[in-house]
């Protein structure tokens, strides 16, 4: 019985070994991101028949299947695959992290960092961290993903970013406070709450609302909800600067933060409202002790900027 087991665990170390290294990890991982075989290839300078054959090599090795292949939706990960893709990214972050390391010995700073963030943090905090941290550290390579905020929880949950900045709650992450902005009304000049200096937030009972899904709609609701404000929700945008331009048209008044202000079309102004709302911008990772070298040079450096 005993031999039986220790040929079984031969096996499985010999399988494991022999099926999977390091390139074909990142390929799969490529393929994933990219939905795509060709641009795979493209970015990891292989041909598509290279991949091909590469994939269908590997698929044989382990017994499974790991993506289906359409001509019309590209290349989509099995059921299998989904489960262990979330595996293959731990473990080229733990190969990530071991470069680092010897770099790190040797006197040299280098690294990946895949970033995600919601357009206004994308555009205010990021190229001012990656600036200071590129002066001194040149050969880290940073990588931005710009989306909603529930988008940017399911990256670090499914670790396709490292790091991500967002608005809380945030559950099952580990975050650390980074800026706190106040909230305004954004409405047009022709708006009767326009000739308020502030306006009260029981005002907007029953206002038609722009709601903006870029990083807004978290606080904004909570704001409302504390306050027994019920607006109209008339529309739901997904970009700051698409709100901005619907409330100039007339369309209805929208909430955004500070950040979002700089740039506003003609004939469209900002109110405080009373009481004062806020929003804050964590920075998350899955784990900060599982972070890189690099993300938590990242996060010190974004702590010392604005925190």
């Amino acid at each position: 019985m005993q031999s039986d087991i220790n040929k079984m665990n031969i096996t499985h170390r010999r399988h494991i070994k022999t099926g999977m290294n390091n390139a074909q990890l990142q390929l799969i991982v490529k393929i994933a991101d990219t939905g795509s075989f060709t641009r795979a290839g493209q970015e990891l300078n292989m041909t598509q028949p290279a991949v091909s054959r590469a994939i269908s090599s590997l698929e044989t090795e382990l017994g499974v299947v790991l993506f289906i292949r359409n001509r019309r939706n590209g290349a989509m990960l099995t059921d299998i695959g989904k489960r262990i893709l979330r595996i293959f990214r731990e473990i080229l972050q733990g190969f990530e992290k071991v470069d680092q390391e010897i770099a790190k010995e040797k006197g040299l700073e280098v690294g990946a960092i895949r970033i995600g963030a919601f357009p206004v943090a994308s555009a205010h905090f990021i190229p001012k961290i990656i600036r200071c941290i590129t002066e001194k550290y040149p050969n880290i390579e940073f990588s931005i993903h710009e989306g909603t905020i529930a988008e940017i929880k399911e990256w670090l949950e499914t670790r396709f970013i490292d790091v991500g900045l967002l608005i809380p709650p945030v559950h099952e992450l580990e975050t650390f406070p980074l800026y706190r902005e106040k909230m305004f009304a954004v409405l047009r000049d022709d708006h009767p709450l326009f000739k308020q200096s502030v306006i009260r937030v029981q005002d907007l009972q029953d206002e038609p609302m722009i709601i903006c899904r870029a990083g807004f709609e978290p606080p904004v609701i909570d704001w409302f909800n504390k306050a027994g404000v019920n607006p109209l929700e008339k529309f739901v945008v997904y970009n700051y600067n698409t709100g901005l331009n619907m409330v100039q048209e007339g369309l209805g008044m929208a909430i955004m933060s500070e950040l979002s202000l700089f740039n506003l079309p003609p004939n469209v102004g900002v109110r405080e409202i009373e009481p004062q709302g806020y929003r804050d911008i964590h920075i998350a990772v899955h784990s900060l002790e599982e972070s890189s070298i690099a993300v938590k040079l990242f996060i010190e450096t974004a702590l010392q900027l604005f925190a």
